[in-house]
């Protein structure tokens, strides 16, 4: 994948939705909890007024709503701005 975030964007990989069953019933895709942690895989250089702390292979916890998400190579990714990210697990 050759893909560079501009700006102080970062692209962000989702963790799996939980396979979660309740009482035996298990779960549809339509139904699950979006995952709220990913991983990060690029990132941008930055601008003059915000220096990027995140760096590619972190853990990171964002909003519910953050970010735009893409499909590239058949995979589902989150682009979104430094600022929509939490914390860094």
């Amino acid at each position: 994948m050759n893909i560079k975030p501009l700006a102080d964007r970062v692209l962000v990989l989702p963790a799996p939705a939980e396979e979660k069953t309740v009482g035996g019933i298990i779960i549809p895709d339509s139904a699950k909890e979006k995952p709220l942690k990913g991983n990060v895989i690029a990132i941008g250089n930055g601008t003059k007024d915000e220096e990027m702390v995140v760096k590619p292979g972190d853990t990171v916890l964002y909003g519910k709503y953050a970010g735009t998400e893409i499909e590239l190579d058949g995979e589902k990714y989150l682009i979104m701005r430094q600022s929509d990210i939490l914390a860094i697990l």
